[in-house]
């Protein structure tokens, strides 16, 4: 999901630079809603990942 992030955003650089706003907003737009999916999905599987490890430790 980053990964397809970071195509968006730059995809957003090069359309902005030739002089298409729309398709760079839109570009921008999609890359930051898959940008804040991925730090979401993220964080849960961070905090997921502390709690099996806490019980596989037996603390």
């Amino acid at each position: 999901m980053l990964k397809w992030a970071l195509i968006f955003a730059v995809i957003a650089l090069i359309a902005g630079g030739l002089g298409f706003g729309g398709i760079a907003g839109a570009a921008a737009g999609v890359a930051k809603f898959l940008f804040f999916l991925f730090l979401i999905g993220f964080v849960i599987f961070l905090i997921l990942g502390f709690l099996a490890a806490r019980k596989v430790a037996g603390d």
